[in-house]
């Protein structure tokens, strides 16, 4: 394809990707009209109900507004030359294509994360402050948004630079080297998440002895299942939301919970909560997604390693010639949709794990309490009742809630 018929390509699949993710914002406007599922009936009163109507059409309406100006942005860098600038700029540096990788994406992301920040803070201290979900204080704020920064800068340049060097040796090969690279990077990233990342932003201290440690134990120890780790963190310093996961794997695994769970659930809700998570790891479902994320990102650098080299890419942005940190950022665009098909594929797979691991906690008797946890969780967070079928089964990692709470309690 030629130069010119890529960049045509290019602009088409960004204005999509927002028409297509609008039209399913839009539906959820109408879905909102429909009456509650009766096996949720009585979870919000009148006067609840309508602030989570309220909720949700606010975040609609920003998200509409912010993809709105994301896209516009996306495609003026773009349609106006702004790879050819930031390449410009990367090229002046250096003549080290490992440095001009560095370089180019080092500005893309300090420019893409000052302009969302505005938006960040609108949600943060007007949105969810309005309802009564933030309790992040602006010192705090501005602390998490600089080491996140930071810290992905330094996780995507450890990746960026590591594939460049790679294509620098072997462009032939690069695409299934680099692709190994890059699963054992993030393979080790999942192992230490909680030793290297989580206390950079939240303090986890092991949950103390007394009935709900106790309860965990012997819940675990009655499905055979080995914990040696279960841990607080300080979720509550940021957001009035609660949660629970586990992470990592092998002996590294441990239970992490929100401390506003603590607030919010009985010793038995929690218990069937982590019933459920156990149940993910008792059908293998960590292995799985794992399984299924190494083959998607395969055939991601599969892709790329035939665009790669290519000058109609570079052309397309405005730039002289291939080059390894513009034919990704063109490529990334024109990912999209690939990378849709995918996520709706991740999310069918995805939806059946989790209703596996909703059946594990049910068929240990604890399906009325995870039930009651989920119905709790959901409207102390003002969850949507009734999403569009079709924004479901192309956004959704998760059943609905009246379909999980149906199952577990029939």
């Amino acid at each position: 394809m030629s130069s010119e018929g890529l960049y045509g390509l290019v602009i088409c699949f960004v204005l999509a990707e927002y028409v297509w993710s609008s039209f399913l914002t839009l539906l959820n406007v109408k879905a909102a009209r429909q009456p509650v599922p009766a096996v949720l009936a009585g979870l919000y009163d009148e006067e609840s109900y309508r602030r989570q109507q309220a909720y949700a059409m606010t975040n609609r309406k920003f998200t509409l507004f912010s993809g709105a100006v994301s896209t516009l942005v996306t495609l003026g860098i773009f349609a106006f030359g702004g790879f050819a600038v930031f390449d410009g700029a990367a090229r002046s540096v250096s003549a080290s294509p490992v440095v001009q990788t560095l370089v180019f994406w080092g500005i893309f992301s300090l420019i893409t994360w000052f302009l969302s920040l505005p938006f960040d803070i609108y949600r943060t201290f007007v949105i969810e402050q309005r309802y009564g979900f933030n309790r992040i204080t602006p010192k705090l704020f501005v602390a998490d948004e600089v080491k996140g920064l930071l810290t992905s800068l330094v996780i995507m340049s450890v990746v960026l630079a590591l594939c460049t060097w790679i294509y620098t040796l072997t462009p032939h090969w690069f695409w299934l080297l680099a692709w190994v690279a890059v699963s054992l990077f993030s393979l080790f990233m999942q192992y230490f998440y909680s030793q290297l990342i989580v206390p950079l932003f939240n303090k986890q201290t092991p949950l103390p002895e007394g009935e709900l440690r106790t309860a965990i134990e012997t819940f675990a120890a009655r499905v055979d299942f080995r914990i040696d780790n279960i841990y607080l963190i300080d979720s509550s310093k940021r957001s009035s939301k609660s949660n629970a996961y586990f992470t990592g794997f092998g002996w590294r695994k441990r239970v992490v919970l929100y401390d506003t769970l603590m607030e919010q659930l009985s010793t038995e809700e929690i218990v069937g909560i982590l019933a459920h998570e156990i149940g993910h790891y008792k059908h293998h479902h960590i292995l799985r997604s794992l399984v299924a994320n190494l083959i998607s990102n395969l055939l991601m650098f599969w892709l790329f390693g035939i665009f790669i080299s290519s000058d109609a890419l570079a052309l397309a942005a405005g730039c002289e010639a291939a080059s390894f940190h513009v034919n990704l950022g063109v490529f990334s665009l024109i990912y999209t949709p690939v990378s849709l098909v995918l996520d709706i594929v991740t999310n069918i797979l995805s939806r059946n794990h989790e209703r596996q691991a909703d059946a594990f906690a049910k068929a240990q008797g604890q399906g009325p309490a995870e039930a009651t946890a989920l119905k709790k969780m959901s409207a102390k967070s003002l969850a949507n009742l009734t999403p569009h079928p079709l924004v479901v089964f192309t956004e959704y990692s998760h059943p609905t809630l009246a379909e999980r709470v149906e199952f577990l309690l029939k």
